[in-house]
């Protein structure tokens, strides 16, 4: 049987660490329950974050999500998979991450909400794709 392999950039963690403590507990409590493996970013992350701040995939505001999404390309994941409809799972983001990452040469990502993944073991659907 095939494995999805799940990584989470430092940046969720970031972000995790900001919430209440009750809040972290039970965030917390959830990866507990999965095996990941943590992104770390670096300068080239900041690089890649900054022109989808230039291309106007993001504002500057997102820059936390414009530094998740570029962690998950140069750790060469396949997917994103976010509750974050505001900033990440909209079409305007998926758009322009797209044009960013053809015009720089990286390969496609893929951003879906939680339900497709849902959707997809439901089907019995697996493989070896990277997640994030």
């Amino acid at each position: 049987m095939n494995r999805i392999k799940i990584y989470i950039s430092d940046v969720v963690v970031y972000e995790i660490n900001k919430c209440s403590m009750e809040k972290q507990e039970i965030l917390l409590d959830y990866l507990d329950q999965i095996e990941y493996t943590i992104i770390e970013t670096d300068e080239g992350t900041v690089e890649l974050a900054e022109k989808f701040i230039d291309f106007g995939s993001l504002k500057r505001k997102s820059y936390d999500d414009c530094r998740h999404i570029a962690a998950a390309i140069l750790a060469g994941c396949d997917f994103i998979i976010s509750w974050n409809f505001k900033h990440i799972v909209n079409v305007k983001t998926i758009r322009g991450i797209k044009a960013v990452t053809t015009y720089e040469g990286y390969k496609d990502l893929m951003i879906y909400p939680l339900s497709a993944l849902l959707e997809e073991e439901e089907e019995g659907y697996g493989s070896d794709d990277k997640r994030t």
